[in-house]
């Protein structure tokens, strides 16, 4: 029997410039709540998950505005987060090593993805229990893909056999995902780190509601996902 146990981490220390909103985008109101509370929620609805650790800047004063006792302890939040998603990361998995064990799982999840489905997170979690490397939800690509030139001419249509569009989270063994992050350079996602140490993680089939939120009218599609579960305020 497994004793490893299964851990969640939210870097949430950015600005979310692209949002065009003058307060960071974790906090943007989503159905009465911050965006994150809804991400965190969603992490934490598979009781196989312990803690979620949330990673914020060092100078955040907005976490504390808001009620979060409904997690009780299975939220802990950790002001060490840096410049990039990648600090934040690494930086975040460093502080919480006094708690986890390196054969615990860790799996990464975006503030920016509230909509994260309970049917998904459980299929990741029984799919990658008993893998080697660990891996990622994601979507097989189904747009046509046309690669442009500087000037927004198209170049070229793509292939899109066997492309995936990565989602989070990602879930990798904690030893292995800080022993990538502290070895390679500013990567957009985990499993580009772990790729480059030369493994193959596995794709899990997500779904195309676990969206991003970007752009001010994707703040509107979760708002409309959400209600369509029956998740209120």
């Amino acid at each position: 029997m497994t004793s490893e146990r299964y851990y969640g981490l939210i870097p949430a220390a950015g600005a979310g410039e692209r949002m065009g909103q003058p307060r960071p985008k974790q906090y943007l109101d989503l159905l009465g709540r911050p965006m994150l509370h809804h991400s965190v929620k969603a992490l934490l609805a598979d009781a196989r998950i312990d803690t979620v650790f949330v990673v914020l800047a060092p100078a955040d004063r907005e976490f504390k505005q808001y009620p979060w006792g409904e997690f009780g302890g299975r939220l802990a939040p950790l002001y060490c987060g840096g410049a990039t998603r990648h600090d934040s990361v690494l930086n975040g998995l460093v502080a919480a090593s006094s708690t986890v064990e390196p054969e615990d799982w860790m799996l990464v999840h975006d503030a920016a993805r509230p909509c994260l489905g309970r049917r998904e997170l459980q299929r990741m979690l029984d799919e990658l229990a008993a893998d080697e490397i660990g891996g990622i939800l994601g979507v097989p690509v189904a747009d046509t893909l046309k690669r442009a030139d500087p000037v927004a001419r198209i170049q070229a249509t793509e292939s899109r056999e066997n492309l995936w569009q990565a989602q989070t989270p990602q879930m990798f063994r904690h030893g292995l995902l800080l022993q990538a992050l502290g070895r390679t350079a500013k990567l957009s996602d985990e499993a580009g780190a772990v790729e480059a140490m030369g493994l193959k993680p596995k794709l899990v089939q997500g779904s195309a509601e676990n969206l991003k939120v970007t752009y001010a009218e994707d703040l509107q599609l979760a708002q409309t996902i959400l209600t369509s579960r029956g998740n209120q305020a």
